[in-house]
């Protein structure tokens, strides 16, 4: 597979990022930072997300450096609302859409990693323009699209109910 050290530290921090976000979304319809799942989630995609910048396959900075980036802000900006805004109703809609938004990005470059390598003797796909991995990054923002509708029906449920209390 040809990985660095700081490679394989990136993806073993990346996939128990994964998983937990994973576990939060059928634990809670969301990623929840008030819970370990969530917190495991948010430390891994800081720790991924910076150990991203200094992977390069092919050299300089590229547009996975990017969403690296764009990431990390991501997940500071829902952790921030998170702490600083508990009580904002509003709040709790713009922190599901960041986080969950996040993790779609998150899965970009790892498909594309993924597909690229997996199997080893032969993989999924030859390069990121591989069909294999358009229709599944479409397939993953269908997905990402639909969860984000619950995400915001489910917010506005939990908020009318909090005002009624």
């Amino acid at each position: 597979m040809g990985l660095s050290s700081l490679g394989i530290f990136h993806t073993i921090i990346g996939v128990g990022a994964i998983i937990a976000a994973l576990v939060d979304f059928i634990k809670y319809g969301k990623i929840n930072l008030n819970k370990l799942s969530g917190k495991i989630y948010f430390y891994g995609t800081i720790i991924t997300s910076l150990t991203s910048l200094g992977i390069s396959k092919h050299g300089g900075f590229n547009p996975g450096h990017a969403f690296s980036i764009f990431i990390i802000f991501l997940v500071l900006g829902a952790y921030f609302l998170n702490a600083k805004r508990k009580n904002s109703a509003r709040a709790r809609y713009f922190e599901n859409f960041w986080l969950s938004f996040s993790f779609f990005l998150s899965l970009v470059p790892t498909v594309n990693e993924t597909f690229t390598r997996i199997p080893v003797s032969q993989p999924l796909a030859k390069d990121i323009t591989d069909p294999i991995i358009g229709r599944t990054l479409l397939f993953l923002l269908l997905l990402f699209v639909i969860g984000s509708v619950y995400q915001f029906f489910r917010q506005r449920f939990i908020n009318r109910a909090d005002i009624l209390e």
